[in-house]
């Protein structure tokens, strides 16, 4: 039998086995992509949708035709899907090819454009919301005011009156969309404000500024991911109901909308004037709110181990 002193022995202090004992190797966005490849049907969604952004440029390169050089040629109209025409042609006689994916590129264009712009005025608006308690009653009533009336007739109104053109639509949209994305970063953030230790860097005089981005802003990243990963499909989805009531970007400037307002006299005789850019729009929406909740999921620190 072997006494105490021969089964333990005093081990002296290391500074360096202590640092590297209590070493975490944390990091939250390898969490976040870790989180994300786990869900496999997401990833897949991912693959296709930037598959679909990018073929809508390669496709124009590869068409026979060129959107710019398209010409009306009525003894061509209504012809099926073929070798010469991989879409068919519309009731002018022109190439429908060129015309869906060139469409799908404006679209998504303004997708994004409208996505950023709410992101960014609805996240620095809103955490001024949530955290300044002055504006808190001002914004409020601008946001009720404005929320209870459908967004429909504003962007209607705009189109009637100021114009129908990228620019127009774009800021638009920004313009109403930002109080959904303000009004919950506003929400969070007052969840967050008065945390013992936001009341501890407020009593230290840190600067307001420094409290929203270092201590608020990364509880926010999950509900701001997915507010702008719900946007993009939203805002295509009204872009193609305005241009189908006449009310989009404008004749010259072709979008997936506009390709559905124009299919509709004649798709039950036509059908594919339909079929192609109604499956464009149904799998960008489909698959961005599918990634988009994942990744938000991904992105909640609760959800990391």
């Amino acid at each position: 039998m072997k006494n105490q002193d021969e089964l333990f022995r005093i081990v002296e202090y290391s500074a360096d086995a202590a640092e590297r004992i209590g070493y975490s190797n944390y990091s939250y966005w390898r969490s976040v992509w870790q989180n994300f490849l786990k869900k496999k049907s997401a990833v897949f969604m991912a693959i296709v949708f930037f598959a679909l952004v990018i073929f809508s440029f390669i496709a124009l390169g590869i068409g026979k035709y060129q959107y710019a050089d398209l010409m009306s040629n009525n003894d061509l109209a209504f012809t099926s899907p073929n070798g010469e025409y991989w879409f068919g042609t519309d009731n002018l006689g022109r190439d429908y090819w060129c015309q869906v994916w060139y469409a799908a590129q404006v679209s998504i264009k303004l997708a994004l454009v409208v996505a950023v712009g709410e992101c960014i005025i609805g996240v620095a608006i809103g955490c001024l919301w949530g955290y300044v308690r002055s504006l808190d009653g001002i914004l409020t009533e601008i946001y009720n005011i404005v929320n209870n009336v459908p967004t429909v007739i504003y962007l209607t109104l705009i189109a009637l009156v100021v114009g129908q053109s990228f620019f127009i639509m774009a800021a638009s949209m920004i313009a109403i969309g930002w109080l959904t994305m303000a009004r919950n970063v506003r929400n969070l953030v007052l969840m967050y404000r008065d945390r013992e230790y936001n009341l501890a860097s407020r009593c230290l005089g840190t600067p307001v500024w420094r409290v929203l981005v270092k201590n608020i802003f990364p509880y926010l990243i999950s509900v701001v991911i997915l507010r702008l990963a719900l946007s993009i499909p939203s805002t295509i989805a009204l872009e193609s109901t305005l241009s189908y009531l006449g009310l989009g970007l404008g004749i010259d400037t072709p979008s997936l909308g506009l390709l559905l307002r124009n299919a509709r006299e004649y798709f039950l005789k036509y059908p594919y004037l339909l079929v192609f850019p109604a499956a464009i729009v149904s799998l960008i929406t489909v698959t961005f709110y599918l990634v988009g909740n994942a990744f938000s999921d991904a992105a909640d620190p609760r959800n990391h181990v």
